[in-house]
């Protein structure tokens, strides 16, 4: 497993809220053991005291991406150093129950959290997976969605670095707000192209035969 993997743990966190919208999804412990996805042991780790205290991580991981949205590498790096620097962790070779054809461990490279709450845990897990996909990829491989009012997280995996928008569903919905606007527009222009039309005729003296 790749250690850019985890980067996605980043991105599930961050968009559990929408700002713009104001909603929130993050409002009990069912909710933040769901983050962890199909790591049960670690979900079980979770108290009603880490609904706080993942919002106040989320909000860390949210700025790294608003300032690599930005365009500000420095910034984005140093606030990801600063949550590296607070939850570390320690990778290590696993292989769990998984085996290959030959009937072998199937080892990988895997993320050992050491945490004193399921916050901690997650939060190291998140940053470190950000940071390798930061460095393999480039700060402005982290982004955030264009399609207002929704901002949600992305990670840009397209091959020219293209992606703007968190899901195809937001991509659709700004290309058809995009193009009503055009028609808007070009409405309008026809409009007072026919305006001043009128105009001018009505003020072009006539001509007495």
């Amino acid at each position: 497993m790749e250690l850019a993997y985890y980067a996605d743990y980043a991105v599930r966190l961050v968009n559990t809220e929408q700002p713009a919208r104001n909603k929130d999804a993050l409002t009990s412990v069912e909710a933040v053991r769901d983050l962890f996805g199909p790591s049960g042991q670690a979900a079980r780790r979770a108290t009603d005291a880490d609904v706080t205290r993942f919002r106040s991580v989320r909000a860390r991981l949210r700025a790294v991406f608003e300032a690599a949205d930005a365009g500000d590498e420095r910034l984005a790096v140093d606030r990801l150093n600063s949550l590296l620097m607070e939850f570390p962790v320690s990778p290590q070779v696993s292989g769990h129950e998984e085996r290959d054809a030959d009937g072998r461990p199937d080892w990988h490279m895997h993320l050992a959290d050491h945490p004193s709450n399921a916050t901690a845990g997650y939060a190291a897990i998140a940053s470190m997976g950000l940071a390798f996909h930061l460095t393999s990829y480039g700060v402005d491989r982290l982004g955030l969605c264009e399609a207002a009012p929704c901002r949600n997280a992305y990670l840009d995996t397209s091959t020219n670095r293209s992606r703007r928008y968190c899901s195809d569903r937001c991509a659709t919905r700004a290309n058809v707000a995009a193009y009503r606007a055009r028609k808007r527009l070009e409405t309008e222009r026809a409009a007072e192209t026919g305006r001043r039309a009128e105009t001018a005729q009505a003020t072009t003296p006539r001509t007495e035969r």
